[in-house]
């Protein structure tokens, strides 16, 4: 298993998913078995857009 570069990022990235997911109204819990792939997809692709959108504007 490889080793973590930076630890605190792991809860830093579940806070941030809990709160893309809360924006647009996907019920993101412990347990997601019951969310459809479109809904998971949704959120980490939005997750992405705003990481590239505030890369690019701090550059």
């Amino acid at each position: 298993m490889a080793k973590k570069l930076v630890p605190e990022a792991k809860q830093g990235l579940a806070k941030f998913r809990a709160e893309v997911a809360r924006e647009m109204g996907v019920p993101f819990s412990e347990y997601n078995g019951d969310l459809t792939s479109k809904q998971c997809g949704s959120v980490g692709g939005e997750m992405v857009k705003r990481m590239v959108e505030s890369y690019e504007k701090n550059l």
